[in-house]
């Protein structure tokens, strides 16, 4: 790659960013590493309508987390700013001007009324209404309209769209990185709007100039836009500007394989579609969060790149240095990619197991503080290190380690009646003496005289570990038994072999 690579990511701040847009950032940001090149952010907010206070900050925050922070974009090396297109209005309408000036736009003067008659009419005939060379000439424009009608129209502030005028009986042929060579017959292509009647552009004019005058090399982006791709080429020809090289992501797909996964697909298939909470400011919704959740950033970085991405070899697990490193475009698939949520769950038991236990028991002390009085973080940090490989969540800390902080309020039903049988109180009271005797108190030497008492006397090991399992734990489960006699203290495991032995 010899020139200097410029990606951006522009989405817009109309509510929290879908993984499916932190899936295109994440890729813009693999690519623009890789190549030493630049990650642009731009906050497309042109359609103010739909603007919600609070989302901009959400989509710093949520690319922050996954530590995917911009080089350049909002109050950040602003070489290009501003860097929302809010604060560029100024700079569009000259662009849709030298279009109409050099005859690749027109004015168009049709009211919504007018549209919409056609539409009906067409669909009263079983035909689709496009507003292009077929019937152009028809329509209220500066196509049909005299110099005279139009200035007159300008100059009586007439409500008016510009155009892009699509040309008739040409074939584009068009390259995307992923999908290859492109051909579109511009007969069924529409002349769509580039600028509106409140004197804001419409995404394809605005991205366009956006993306040139920013320098950007290659535009990085969901499937959605591909059928907008012979549209941006054409205006690029039109300026005469040089376009960036294509490359649309495919789609992600709901868990079945079928159709999009959606904004609304978390709520009803019971996973988050959010990286980081979100509250909506008018309806005071909230909406789950990967982060919230308990998912590590890494986690989610690593299961997003498979969605479209594979290497092309066996291996699954990828820091982000290692991400960079092998990411390759070509690489991205065509087909859409399913959504798996026991995949992500994979994942992140993995990263779970790669934190330090010590990190980890910062943020298991909140949970544990709630349950029971002030306990050392370092003892916290002891606990996580026995158990944490069978937990996929801070969350599920608990449930695999409770008995480290408080003694069994009960014993599970099943397992006492395969625990305490006959001679099962007996062979108890003799191991709380045989624990009483030994003087160092650690792993070995408690499994030492323990599992030797055992053997020299001939008593099968489960007649001795079940029950003792069941009196420290409260079920038949946990770590290794010595280990949890070590952590818990002498006194503390002789009191709840002696609880188990009058309860049961």
């Amino acid at each position: 790659m010899t020139k200097n690579v410029r990606v951006r990511f522009a989405p817009s701040p109309t509510g929290p960013l879908h993984i499916g847009g932190v899936r295109t950032a994440l890729f813009n940001y693999l690519f623009a590493k890789k190549y030493n090149g630049t990650f642009v952010l731009r906050i497309e907010d042109t359609d103010q309508t739909r603007y919600v206070e609070g989302a901009e900050k959400y989509i710093i925050d949520a690319l922050n987390w996954c530590d995917m922070a911009y080089d350049e974009g909002p109050g950040k090396n602003e070489t290009f700013g501003p860097y929302r297109q809010s604060e560029r209005k100024h700079l569009y309408k000259q662009y849709a001007d030298e279009l109409i000036a050099s005859g690749n736009a027109y004015y168009a003067f049709d009211t919504a009324e007018t549209l919409d008659f056609h539409r009906k009419d067409h669909e009263t005939k079983g035909k689709t209404f496009i507003y292009n060379w077929h019937n152009r000439l028809k329509l209220s424009n500066s196509l049909s309209l005299s110099e005279e009608e139009v200035k007159a129209k300008l100059d009586a502030g007439e409500d008016y769209v510009i155009r892009f005028k699509s040309p008739q009986d040409e074939t584009l042929h068009l390259t995307d990185i992923i999908r290859g060579d492109i051909k579109i017959d511009t007969n069924i292509l529409d002349d769509k709007v580039l600028f509106k009647s409140d004197g804001m552009p419409t995404y394809h004019l605005a991205n366009i100039v956006d993306d040139h005058l920013m320098e950007i090399t290659h535009v990085i982006r969901g499937e959605e836009w591909l059928p907008s791709l012979a549209l941006h080429y054409q205006l690029y020809k039109a300026f005469g500007w040089d376009a960036p090289e294509f490359a649309h992501l495919p789609l992600i797909l709901k868990p079945t394989g079928k159709g999009k996964l959606s904004k609304r697909d978390g709520d009803k298939l019971g996973f988050p579609v959010f990286p980081l909470e979100w509250t909506d400011p008018k309806t005071k919704d909230v909406s789950r969060g990967y982060k919230e959740d308990g998912y590590f950033p890494e986690a989610m970085v690593n299961f997003l790149a498979f969605l479209g991405w594979n290497p092309g070899t066996e291996q699954e697990i990828f820091s982000m240095d290692a991400l960079i490193e092998a990411f390759d475009l070509s690489r991205v698939n065509k087909s859409g990619a399913r959504f798996d949520p026991d995949k992500t769950k994979w994942f992140n038991h993995h990263y779970m197991q790669e934190q330090n236990n010590d990190d980890l028991a910062e943020l298991f002390k909140p949970i544990v503080d709630e349950k029971v009085n002030e306990i050392d973080i370092n003892y916290i940090a002891l606990v996580i290190g026995l158990i944490k490989e069978r937990a996929t969540f801070v969350s599920d800390l608990w449930g695999l380690s409770h008995f480290f902080f408080q003694a069994p309020n009960s014993y599970d039903e099943k397992a006492s009646k395969k625990a305490f049988k006959e001679g099962t109180k007996e062979l108890m009271q003799e191991l709380v003496s045989i624990i009483n005797g030994i003087e160092d108190f650690s792993v070995e030497n408690l499994q030492t005289k323990i599992k030797g008492w055992i053997t020299d006397n001939e008593i099968g090991f489960g007649k001795v570990m079940m029950p003792l399992r069941l009196a420290l734990v409260g079920a038949l489960q946990g770590p290794d038994v010595f280990d949890i006699m070590f952590m818990i203290g002498e006194k503390e495991s002789i009191k709840r072999i002696e609880t188990a032995i009058a309860s049961l």
